[in-house]
C-alpha cells in the first residue's frame, strides 16, 4: 500500500522519492485512503501542510530537497503512529437556545434560518442563572417568575456572551463573527461533531491530586475553558474533552508532567526531534497558517510542525535544542504561560554557557526574516540520549546536566508559572522521621537505607511545598524557591540529614534512629520518671516494650501476693 501521496495540479520541477506517490490530477483517488498528505482534497489520515510550505521556500538544493521532503513525510507518519489523540463523536441534536436581550438581534438571526432548522428557544439574558454541561447535553437554569426552570438544549447562541459563557462547548457568539457563519457552524455540528482527546493525565505524580493541601492547580488556571475543573475537598481534578480546545497551556505549566500533550507526548516529540540533528528547527503551530507565507527558509531550516500552540515547556524545548545542536526558532503569535518562561529560562541558560539565545521567538513575518538570517549551529551542543520511559523532570535534569557539565555556571531564577527549588533541613530538629519522602511524588527526596541518610536530588524537586507543609517538627524543612542552580552538585544526591539507628536497650536489634528516639525520650520521660521501667521501655523495639512491661506486671502482682501470706 502507497501510504504517502503528493498532489500538485500544476506538478513540481523535481522528483520526489519513489516511496511517494506523486498526482497531479484528483480523479480515482475518490475512494482511496493514504496515511500521510500534502493536501486536504485527499483523503488521507493525517495532513502535512509544512511539505508546501517548505517545497515552496527552502533554499535547499534540489538534491537536498528531494530527501528532506520524504523525511517530512516520515515525521508525519512519526507523529501518527504515536499520537493519543482518541477521537470521539457526540449526538447534536436540533434543540437551540439563543440568549439576547435585543429583539432586532434575535429577528436578524431568524430570518437568515429555514424553518425546520432548529427548534429554537429563546429568553433575555437577565433571566439566565447557570449554563452546565457541554455541547449536545447542555442544561440551562433560568428564572421563570421565581422558579428555576431547566432547558435542555444542544447548542446555545448567545449574542454579546459574558466570558464564562465562551469557556462553555456549544456556545457562540455572532457578534465575534457573524451571523452567517455561527450559523453554519451550528448546522454542521448536528449529527457530525467530533472532538478528540487532547490530554492524557498521570495521577500519580500529579501535585493537586490527593493532596492535604492545596499546592498547585495551575492547569486549570490556565485552562482557557471548563475543559479542567477541581474539587479542592476532594483534592480531585475532573477533565472533559468535548470542552478542551487542544491548546496544550496546562502541559506548558505542570511541574512534574503528569499532563501530556497526546497528539504530540514526550516519545514522540523524542523522535521527532532524532531528525533534526544539524539542522535549524523551525516550530510552527497549526493555527499560524502558513499555506500562503511566501519566506526564504535559508540552507538547514527544516519545518517542525506542531497542533497546540502552547504545549512546548522546558524539557521539551532543551530536547530539540540538544537533539538538532542548533538555536531553534519558534514562530508563533502567542505564547502561553508555561511556554513563555521556559523560553526565557532557556535564553538565560544557554547565555551562560554559550552567549547566545536559545530560542528565537517571531510573532509576524517582519520577525520571522530576523530570525531566519540569525539563527546558527551551536558548538558543542548537540547531545542525545535514550529518554523512553523517563518523566518531564527526569528528562530536562539529564540534558541539563550534560550542558552544565562540571562548571559553575551561576543560578537562573525560574518564574511564575515553573517552579524548581532546593529543599534545605535543619539537622538539629530532623529525626529522619521521612514524612518528607512519602510526601515527594517525583522522587526528589528519597532515604537511603545503606548509611541512614536523607537526600535531595534538586534538580527533581517542583518546590511544590507539599513536603514542608507535611514535615511534623518545627523550624525543620524549607524551600530555596525558583531557583536552578547551573553546578554539579544540583544534580547529584545531595546529604540532608544523617543519623545512626538506635538499638534496643534488650535485644541490640536496630529499630529506629536515634534521634527520634531522644524526641520521644525528652517528651516522655518527665512522665515515666516514677516508674524505671516504662522510663526503659521507652528505648525498647516493639517485640520488647510489651514484654518487659508485662514482666513488671507479673513481678508486681507476685510480689503483692507474697506480701499478703
Amino acid at each position: 500500500m502507497q501510504e504517502f501521496i503528493y498532489y500538485n495540479k500544476n506538478g513540481l520541477d523535481f522528483p520526489l522519492s519513489e516511496k511517494i506517490q506523486v498526482t497531479t490530477s484528483l480523479e480515482g483517488l475518490e475512494n482511496k485512503t493514504f496515511l500521510i498528505s500534502n493536501s486536504s482534497q485527499l483523503k488521507s489520515e493525517f495532513v502535512a501542510n509544512e511539505i508546501d510550505f517548505y517545497i515552496k521556500n527552502s533554499q535547499d538544493s534540489f538534491s537536498n530537497k528531494i530527501s528532506n521532503v520524504l523525511e517530512l513525510y516520515e515525521i508525519a507518519a512519526t507523529k501518527y503512529d504515536l499520537s493519543q489523540d482518541i477521537s470521539y463523536s457526540q449526538e447534536i441534536s436540533k434543540e437551540l437556545l439563543v440568549i439576547s436581550n435585543n429583539e432586532e438581534q434575535f429577528k436578524e438571526f431568524s430570518k437568515n434560518l429555514a424553518k425546520d432548522d432548529f427548534d429554537i428557544y429563546k429568553i433575555d439574558e437577565n433571566i439566565l442563572k447557570s449554563i452546565e454541561g457541554h455541547i449536545g447535553n447542555l442544561k440551562v437554569t433560568v428564572d421563570s417568575n421565581g422558579k428555576d426552570v431547566v432547558l435542555n438544549v444542544s447548542q446555545i447562541v448567545w449574542f454579546d456572551a459574558k466570558e464564562e459563557g465562551l469557556k462553555q462547548s456549544g456556545t457562540f457568539d455572532p457578534n465575534l463573527s457573524s451571523i452567517e457563519e455561527v450559523i453554519l457552524e451550528l448546522k454542521n455540528n448536528i449529527n457530525s461533531f467530533s472532538y478528540k482527546k487532547f490530554t492524557t493525565y498521570d495521577k500519580t505524580i500529579c501535585q493537586y491530586n490527593g493532596r492535604r493541601e492545596v499546592i498547585c492547580g495551575k492547569c486549570e488556571e490556565v485552562c482557557p475553558t471548563v475543559a479542567i475543573t477541581r474539587d479542592d475537598t476532594t483534592k480531585t481534578l475532573t477533565f472533559s474533552q468535548i470542552d478542551c480546545h487542544g491548546c496544550g497551556g496546562c502541559i506548558s505549566v505542570c511541574p512534574s508532567g503528569a499532563l501530556d500533550y497526546a497528539p504530540t507526548n514526550r516519545e514522540s516529540l523524542f523522535e521527532m526531534s532524532k531528525f533534526y540533528k544539524n539542522r535549524h528547527p523551525l516550530i510552527i503551530p497549526r493555527t499560524m497558517g502558513i499555506e500562503d507565507l511566501q519566506i526564504d527558509l535559508k540552507e538547514g531550516v527544516f519545518p517542525f510542525a506542531i497542533e497546540g500552540e502552547k504545549f512546548l515547556h522546558e524539557s521539551s524545548l532543551l530536547t530539540l535544542l540538544q537533539m538538532s545542536g542548533s538555536q531553534v526558532i519558534f514562530y508563533s503569535d502567542f505564547l502561553s504561560k508555561g511556554t513563555n518562561d521556559a523560553i526565557r529560562i532557556l535564553n538565560d541558560i544557554y547565555q551562560k554557557r554559550y552567549q547566545k539565545d536559545a530560542i528565537l521567538v517571531a510573532m509576524n513575518k517582519e520577525e520571522l526574516e530576523i530570525a531566519l538570517k540569525e539563527v546558527a549551529f551551536i558548538e558543542d551542543s548537540y547531545f542525545n540520549f535514550n529518554q523512553e520511559g523517563l518523566k518531564k523532570r527526569e528528562i530536562f535534569s539529564h540534558r541539563l546536566q550534560k550542558l552544565v557539565g562540571n562548571d559553575n555556571l551561576g543560578e537562573v531564577k525560574t518564574g511564575e508559572h515553573i517552579h524548581y527549588g532546593k529543599v534545605e533541613i535543619n539537622q538539629d530538629t530532623c529525626t529522619l522521621c521521612l514524612v518528607c519522602v512519602g510526601a515527594c511524588n517525583v522522587d526528589a527526596l528519597i532515604a537511603e537505607p545503606k548509611d541512614n541518610t536523607l537526600r535531595l536530588n534538586p534538580s527533581l524537586c517542583t518546590a511544590c511545598g507539599y513536603c514542608e507543609v507535611s514535615c511534623p517538627e518545627t523550624n525543620c524543612l524549607t524551600i530555596k524557591e525558583d531557583i536552578i542552580e547551573l553546578e554539579p552538585n544540583w544534580f547529584k544526591d545531595n546529604i540532608l540529614a544523617q543519623d545512626k539507628l538506635f538499638a534496643c536497650v534488650e535485644c541490640g536489634k536496630e529499630f529506629a534512629t536515634t534521634k527520634a528516639i531522644e524526641k520521644i525520650a525528652a517528651m516522655m520521660g518527665p512522665i515515666f520518671s516514677s516508674d524505671p521501667v516504662k522510663e526503659r521501655s521507652l528505648y525498647c523495639c516493639a517485640d520488647c516494650k510489651p514484654k518487659i512491661m508485662m514482666q513488671s506486671y507479673f513481678n508486681q502482682r507476685n510480689q503483692g501476693l507474697d506480701s499478703g501470706k
